[in-house]
């Protein structure tokens, strides 16, 4: 092969191909195809195997390919086709995937909503991403907060279903009252469409169509639209193949999944929907993260692949039966969305008796960027090498150029799951992309010589303190190493003297006694340099968290700010 300007002046080109396990490989061929084909691909190999259980109720490949065909004929009559744009605001629910599907299957667009938005940032993604109807529930939370923007916003109508049409244990007070009319149809009404007699189905929407429009959390400024491509998702379905079914940890047609997960999420509806969808899983559907109730479903249904965020995994460090309950159906388990803390990896993979691996990635890249080889010896902070197709360089913070290995700068991230870019917003995605069509992650971190990437923090987390450059993921993790912390956030605080210092948010473990300050600074003088230590400290029962779980900051910048 020949060399590369940078592997001339820096000696290295994919350090990380020598690092894979066997049976995988980074050129490897990914495979590229419209989404709704993966299901009825599963349907037409797998029709009797059970693709989906929820609440009691149990969905066949076979029946779930027929009612995504059903309501995509219902759509269809009401004018919902290529050009339309359709909101899933729905919770861990089977009328997600079957709406998912359905939409796709028009030639439509799925735009996802988190159920935790509130009224101005729904509104707000209504108008920009063009939305034509909503998919919802007919719960209080969902059913009002939908039905007040009919009339006010460019919305259509809504298709309104409950949970207990799919055996869900709903009882009638959860239930709002829905004044069916034009506007506000039942979603069961659009399962009892079924092709017209000898109708030709609808084609296969197009490799580089949208098929998500999938809005990032947006820290500063409204949230953008990340437009995914049918060939975006696919192949990142094919680069999580390659990671676990090519590397023999995985196998098609034998597989349970236990998502709690939200759906709407990248990581959930790459991972556990159309992943685990392809290669013909059972996914045991739960509405929301419980832990006993999660525990329970993994013993009880033999569950192999469970996929969690940090927050997960400390409550599963915190069981008290943790140690006894037989966790040894697992295959395969991943934390994602953000970096786990390595005493909380460590109490994990100890108690559990499963290994725990690890990936990075974003929105815009379909959730994939890296991911643990899962052989040898597990890398304490790394999240891992690139996956098959995917290219990572680090550049420079100040001149933006590619920097040697172990130097810290910005991920940059290049591959066929990149997105096509931000959603009427050229100018969003020109900034977000380098001039040789990489995408700038905002993080911050390096890459070793076997090509395991380290993720220091995010670019505008880093703290500026006396001039001296503070990465509160380093803080976090020395603070979890104390015995009485359950949670920590670490942010910068506005510093008259020294710009920003460091402020832990700290939640304890129940029956601890309170923590100082002064306390805090003593444990965390063998572990922090006294540039690095905190300098404020306040506890809470609870910290903030996005929709997936994740401990989240942004609320907490927007306290402090407002308080400066």
């Amino acid at each position: 092969m020949k060399s590369d300007p940078f592997t001339q002046k820096f000696g290295h080109a994919h350090p990380w191909i020598k690092t894979y396990p066997p049976g995988t490989r980074w050129n490897a061929p990914l495979r590229t195809l419209a989404l709704p084909q993966m299901l009825d691909g599963a349907a037409a190999r797998w029709p009797a195997r059970c693709a989906l259980h929820f609440e009691g109720r149990s969905f066949s490949y076979a029946e779930l390919a027929d009612l995504s065909d059903r309501m995509a004929q219902g759509l269809l009559r009401l004018g919902i086709g290529p050009g339309s744009h359709v909101r899933l605001y729905l919770p861990n629910t089977p009328h997600y995937i079957i709406s998912f599907f359905a939409v796709l299957k028009a030639g439509a667009t799925v735009v996802n909503y988190s159920p935790l938005d509130a009224g101005a940032a729904l509104e707000h993604k209504i108008g920009d991403s063009e939305t034509d109807f909503i998919v919802t529930l007919d719960s209080p939370a969902l059913f009002a907060k939908m039905n007040g923007f009919l009339g006010t916003t460019r919305l259509r109508g809504l298709i309104v279903g409950s949970v207990n049409e799919f055996g869900g244990a709903s009882a009638p007070q959860d239930a709002h009252a829905v004044a069916w009319d034009a506007q506000r149809l039942r979603f069961a009404d659009l399962l009892k469409a079924s092709p017209a007699a000898g109708a030709a189905r609808p084609q296969p929407p197009a490799l580089e169509a949208v098929a998500v429009l999938q809005y990032t959390g947006g820290t500063t400024g409204h949230p953008k639209g990340a437009m995914l491509t049918h060939a975006n998702l696919s192949s990142a379905v094919s680069q999580v193949w390659h990671t676990l079914v090519g590397a023999g940890t995985l196998a098609e047609g034998e597989e349970t999944f236990l998502s709690v997960l939200p759906l709407f999420h990248i990581y959930s509806l790459v991972v556990n929907m159309l992943f685990g969808l392809s290669i013909g899983a059972k996914l045991i559907l739960h509405q929301r993260f419980d832990l006993q109730a999660t525990l329970d479903a993994i013993v009880a249904n033999k569950v192999s692949v469970f996929l969690g965020v940090p927050t997960m995994y400390v409550a599963f460090t915190g069981h008290p039966d943790i140690g006894r309950t037989d966790l040894s159906s697992l295959k395969f388990c991943n934390s994602g969305g953000a970096p786990i803390a390595a005493e909380v990896f460590q109490k994990f993979v100890r108690l559990a008796q499963c290994r725990l691996q690890e990936g990075w990635g974003m929105t815009e890249s379909c959730t994939m960027a890296t991911a643990s080889p899962g052989v040898g010896a597990h890398r304490a902070g790394s999240c891992g090498i690139p996956v098959p197709g995917v290219e990572v360089k680090v550049i420079s913070l100040d001149q933006q150029v590619e920097v040697p290995l172990g130097t810290h700068g910005e991920l940059c991230i290049r591959g066929p799951n990149v997105m096509k870019g931000y959603w009427n917003n050229p100018e969003a995605t020109r900034e977000a992309m380098t001039a040789d069509g990489y995408l700038r992650t905002g993080d911050i971190g390096y890459m070793t010589e076997e090509g395991f990437v380290y993720i220091v923090d995010r670019t505008k987390d880093m703290i500026i303190c006396g001039g001296f450059n503070v990465y509160p993921r380093n803080i976090e993790e020395a603070i979890y190493r104390h015995p009485a912390v359950e949670e920590v956030i670490v942010i910068g605080v506005p510093d008259a003297y020294r710009g920003q210092s460091p402020k832990a948010f700290v939640k304890l473990k129940e029956g601890s006694a309170p923590l100082t300050l002064e306390q805090l600074r003593g444990f965390l003088g063998e572990y922090l340099g006294k540039h690095e230590m905190p300098h404020a400290l306040e506890l809470r029962a609870e910290l903030p968290k996005t929709a997936v779980g994740k401990l989240s900051k942004k609320d907490l910048y927007t306290q402090e700010l407002g308080a400066a």
